[in-house]
């Protein structure tokens, strides 16, 4: 798979609520994804923690690049999108910074699997999410 890292970043600028949410892509192999985005004060909620949201947006946009990964990189495949999703919070975070990995669990001809963990900067686990990805049939 020839992978271009900066065609993924300009085709995932286009989402914006991740882009405003300061949201980037770090790196993409075909084994792993991984974005991160700095805690600021527009992500935390009543109580001065991380708000659930934004946790959540960064693990989905792990996601949507590493299940469009093959039609990233050339290959005749419709887009995938997410057909369902399950996220646990496991801990606040401490740090400064965001990371989310993903791994693809299971890739078919129309069904995926990815988990994806969050951790902060400090290395404490805080999210795991399970992303369902349907791909639609290319055009």
């Amino acid at each position: 798979m020839n992978i271009d890292i900066e065609k993924i970043r300009a085709f995932f600028a286009n989402d914006r609520f991740a882009a405003n949410a300061g949201m980037v892509i770090d790196s993409v192999t075909e084994d792993e994804v991984q974005c991160s985005m700095p805690i600021m004060q527009e992500h935390m909620n009543a109580v001065g923690t991380v708000q659930g949201g934004a946790i959540f947006t960064l693990a989905d946009l792990a996601f949507a690049v590493h299940s469009n990964l093959p039609l990233m990189c050339g290959e005749k495949t419709g887009v995938t999108v997410g057909q369902s999703n399950s996220i646990s919070y496991l801990a606040a975070a401490k740090g400064k910074r965001l990371i989310a990995r993903s791994a693809c669990l299971s890739r078919g001809r129309n069904v995926s699997v990815f988990r994806i963990e969050v951790y902060d900067d400090q290395g404490n686990f805080i999210a795991d999410m399970r992303g369902n990805g349907f791909t639609k049939a290319a055009r």
